[in-house]
């Protein structure tokens, strides 16, 4: 397919269940799906949304994890031309009832052990609990292309969580993004980790495999010990993770088998920068070729992409656009740095009620500004360089973060890394490290110092590093550097 799909969510499961297959491998629970069983559990549970009243593009919350029932909830909700409205379950009190109650939602699925949760965070309008398993037989509403498809909050560093919407035609694009880029065919079969209230596991994963055809096994979380059996077991031919996930695999015990090492056509890592040196020493180790990439919540997942072998990766970069334009605004000085753009058809239509951010986040022309600064050579890769926001403002020089964390993580036994600013009388801003050392490991922070001095010269080097048990992640696995500044120095210390 070289364009985007056209129709609906409704639409597109419909094709699939008329053609077969399997659709979905729930591991943890014993279940499948076909795309046949799918399509009817969908078809039944949005006629029962339409039976309580709700409307079309009307929020419906979903606050389950992976697995059977999450699935079914999400499709029927799809398939019914309601708004999925994804709920991080690991975002906070706060943050929670701050989307239950932004998004309007008077309806939600809730899984039992989220049920707490609920009660909890429930807006004073009340939200009525649905049953995924309950069907009904209202009439369908009619839906198009532009129908609102899904809602969901990003963590943003200041104020409060936006919203973001896709229609049907944005979400499907973004699973074709990944589909067309990685030559997904109904042969394959995925393996996620990542939860789908993440663009990631819900864009990359659940929509790439519905515009392929192919399967997908899910699982409620990512288990380092696991991993390879499940992969093994169920027969995967792909994978989609992320780097903190890459770096733990690499410094965990455990090994595919050769028949999954050749089974394995690739991984696939996002939402944040891989380290160089953890991309070379995975492959190294696992020959398993890693496909770097780059997406937004925004953009329905994937904007960049490296090619599949045998075709050039560009280890270092995230890729060439992929079904979308990607350009560099207002490039200046010798490498041409300068804010990523993105104009296509997986950008979102707004911020749910603010027009204000969302204006904020488009050209006049259009095209949607990432926040994310990069250079791009004459070839078409992107090299990401940082975030505007994350930027390390030392004596009036920049410094990028994810300059110190290559440093770091180079070291063989560095497995989490991040840098972050201090406030300092003297400077403005100074530079800190936090870092998550392999099980056993003797290295000190001195040493890592020493390390970063050697590569990056000490202007650029962290003045002080902290080992921690665990560094602070989102939902994806992402690093979360604010939390990192957070947090008191005797919390670091």
């Amino acid at each position: 397919m070289t364009h985007p799909p056209q129709g609906t969510v409704r639409d597109w499961l419909d094709q699939r269940a008329n053609e077969g297959g399997i659709a979905f491998v729930f591991p943890n629970e014993t279940k499948q799906l076909t795309w046949a069983q799918l399509r009817d559990w969908a078809d039944g549970i949005a006629r029962n949304i339409t039976e309580k009243g709700a409307a079309p593009g009307e929020s419906i919350a979903l606050i389950q994890p992976n697995g059977f029932e999450g699935i079914l909830a999400l499709f029927g909700v799809l398939y019914g031309g309601f708004r999925a409205t994804m709920i991080n379950l690991v975002a906070g009190d706060e943050a929670i009832s701050y989307a239950l109650d932004h998004s309007d939602a008077r309806l939600a699925f809730v899984h039992d052990d989220q049920k707490e949760l609920l009660a909890r965070t429930m807006p004073a309008r009340g939200i009525r609990p649905l049953n995924p398993c309950q069907k009904g037989t209202a009439d369908l509403h009619p839906i198009t292309e532009q129908t609102h498809a899904l809602l969901m909050y990003t963590s943003g560093t200041t104020g409060q969580p936006k919203g973001v919407v896709h229609t049907h035609a944005s979400l499907l694009a973004g699973g074709w993004t990944t589909a067309m880029a990685h030559g997904l065919t109904p042969q394959d079969r995925g393996l996620c980790v990542l939860p789908i209230y993440h663009i990631n596991g819900l864009c990359v994963t659940v929509m790439g495999s519905l515009i392929a055809g192919c399967s997908l096994i899910m699982l409620p979380r990512f288990s380092a010990s696991g991993f390879w059996d499940t992969a093994q077991a169920h027969e995967a031919t792909w994978f989609s993770v992320v780097p903190t996930i890459i770096s733990h695999l690499l410094h965990g015990a455990a090994d595919p088998d050769a028949t999954t090492k050749r089974r394995l056509r690739f991984g696939r890592s996002a939402s944040s920068a891989l380290p160089v040196d953890v991309h070379r020493a995975f492959e190294e180790r696992f020959g398993v070729p890693i496909i770097e990439t780059m997406g937004l919540t925004e953009t329905a997942a994937q904007i960049l992409s490296n090619p599949l072998p045998p075709a050039e990766r560009k280890i270092g970069s995230p890729g060439q656009a992929v079904g979308n334009r990607v350009k560099i605004m207002h490039p200046k000085g010798p490498s041409n740095e300068g804010e990523i753009a993105v104009h296509g058809p997986n950008v979102m239509a707004e911020y749910l009620k603010n027009p204000q951010a969302t204006a904020d986040t488009f050209t006049r022309d259009g095209w949607l500004l990432t926040g994310d600064l990069g250079r791009m050579d004459a070839d078409g890769y992107v090299y990401v360089t940082g975030r505007l926001k994350e930027l390390i403002i030392k004596g009036g020089e920049n410094i990028a973060p994810r300059e110190i964390d290559e440093a770091l993580y180079s070291h063989a036994d560095v497995v989490e890394a991040a840098a972050f600013a201090r406030p300092c009388a003297t400077y403005g801003e100074t530079v800190e490290a936090a870092v998550k050392l392999r099980s056993g490991s003797g290295v000190t922070p001195h040493a890592l110092i020493d390390l970063c001095h050697t590569r990056l010269g000490r202007f650029k080097s962290p003045d002080v590093i902290h080992i921690l048990d665990d560094l602070p992640k989102g939902p994806s696995g992402k690093i979360q550097r604010r939390k990192l500044t957070e947090l008191p120095h005797k919390a670091l210390g």
